[in-house]
This record gives structure tokens, sequence and C-alpha cells, in this order.
């Protein structure tokens, strides 16, 4: 090297660009340009960002089709019910809905339903819409495929079995999927549910007239409203106050100029595949 002169640019990085370009260090060194690092950041945050989206937003259809609302254009509303059967709460459930003529649907435990087989035959037998809510009520997003097939198929039958009826609908417990719920979910023929809004009436803290006040100040067209029947994991878990809330709910429902309709008729016709 001659005196004053610059160090030659290591191998591999020599600035190919004339001197002074704005992607040269002194020396002959190359910048990195700033873009080349920016969009790989920005590419794996988005898909980061969708993934986490269609996990734990109920409504999402990146992993697939989703039924999270009906109809906007008249009043009519769907009650949904999750978790049981349960011995203290759904009983007063169908008595409710049977005085006021109303439909529902319930998204059963497997686990329960085999521990409370007579309750899961009286929703059956009023004609209400069964789905499946997995087996042990676990959270599914972070399981695989053989898990989750498990989980549904084994509440599968355990439903069609103790009531006699097969389950056309599935609700994933807390909402939580990855793309193995959908291939599992599909494999059975089910209609894929989330919900319009719920009303956190499974936590403690909460009165019936909470419940109630909470579905009349969200209730809107097509709403299909999320509550429970039961404690996905505690199969005597206490879901008296819903119970209690449900005549009012109602009530408030109809004098808004609401209808219930039955669930059914947002199930599309899935064919089972083998």
């Amino acid at each position: 090297m001659k005196n004053g002169g610059s160090n030659p640019p290591a191998p591999g990085n020599r600035c190919v660009e004339p001197p002074g370009g704005a992607n040269c260090r002194p020396g002959g060194f190359v910048f990195p340009p700033p873009m080349a690092v920016i969009l790989p950041l920005a590419a794996a945050g988005a898909a980061v960002g969708a993934w986490a989206y269609g996990t734990y937003e109920p409504n999402s259809r990146i992993f697939g089709p989703v039924v999270g609302r009906g109809r906007r254009d008249s009043r009519l509303a769907y009650l949904t019910f999750d978790d049981g059967p349960n011995p203290d709460a759904t009983d007063r459930i169908l008595e409710t809905l049977a005085t006021a003529s109303v439909p529902a649907g319930f998204f059963m435990v497997g686990e329960h339903v085999r521990r409370f087989p007579d309750i899961a035959r009286r929703v059956a037998n009023a004609g209400h819409e069964i789905g499946n809510h997995t087996l042990r009520h676990r959270k599914l997003h972070f399981q695989g495929p053989r898990r989750i097939r498990e989980e549904l198929e084994r509440t599968h039958e355990i439903i069609g079995a103790t009531t006699g009826r097969t389950a056309k609908s599935f609700r994933a417990p807390h909402g939580y999927r990855n793309p193995f719920v959908t291939i599992a979910a599909r494999r059975l023929g089910y209609a894929v549910f989330g919900w319009t809004f719920g009303v956190w009436d499974s936590d403690p803290g909460v009165s019936a007239e909470d419940i109630r006040r909470r579905v009349q100040r969200k209730l809107r067209p097509g709403a299909i409203v999320l509550l429970h029947d039961g404690d996905g994991y505690d199969p005597e878990g206490d879901r008296r106050r819903t119970a209690a809330a449900l005549p009012g709910i109602i009530a408030d429902a109809q004098a808004a100029g609401y209808t219930f309709r039955p669930l059914a008729e947002l199930v599309p016709f899935q064919p089972r595949r083998s």
C-alpha cells in the first residue's frame, strides 16, 4: 500500500458504485441497502400477525370458512350455548326455551355428554342444534393433526351414539384454531362457527342481571349470541346465572322486535369426506 492510499475492500464486499455512492463506506466497503433488511422483517411480521389473527379471532377466515353472523337486513338472532351439558343449568335453559318456543344451538363437550347422556338426549329431543365442542375442551391452536382429529372424531361418535343425531357444526374452545382444525372439521362435514358477541357469562363475578343487560346492549341483527350452559373444564361447574338470565334475555329481544331462529338455518351443506 502506498502512503496515503486506502485499504482495498475485502473480497466479496467491493463497492461497485462510483466513488461516493450512497451505499459505499469510505474505504470501499458496502452498506447493506436498508430495504434489503426491512422488507424481509416486514414480511415476517405480517405473516406472524396474520397467523395470530387466524388463531385468536373466532370469525377469521384465514384458515377456512367460519359462520360468525347471520343476515343483517332483519331482526333475527341466534342463541348458542357452549360447554354443556350441565346438570344444574341445561335443563333450566331447555325449560325456558320451550316456554318461549325459542330454538338454540348447543355446542357440547364430549366427556360431558358421556357423563350426562340423559341431558344431552333431552336437548336433541327438543329439536335444538347440537354441535361439537371437542372431547375435553382443549385449546386446539397448539395441537397437531392427530390430537385434533381425536378431539373432534371421538366427540362426533359420542354425540351420535348418545343422542341419535349427527352433529353438523363445530365451534372451537375459545375460538382458537389452526389449519389442522379446518382439515379435521371438513372431514366430518362440519360448518365451523364463531360468534358475533359474548358477554362473559362464565365469569363468576357477573350476576344474572349483568348477563341480561349485556346481551340487551349488544344485540344486533343477525347476531350469534355466545352463552354458556356448562363449564368446559368442570362438568358440574355453576352456570345457573346464565339460566336465570335467559327469560329476561328473550323477553328483552322480543320486545325490541327480534325473532330467535334455529342455528341450523346458518349451517351450509358440507358433505363428509372419508
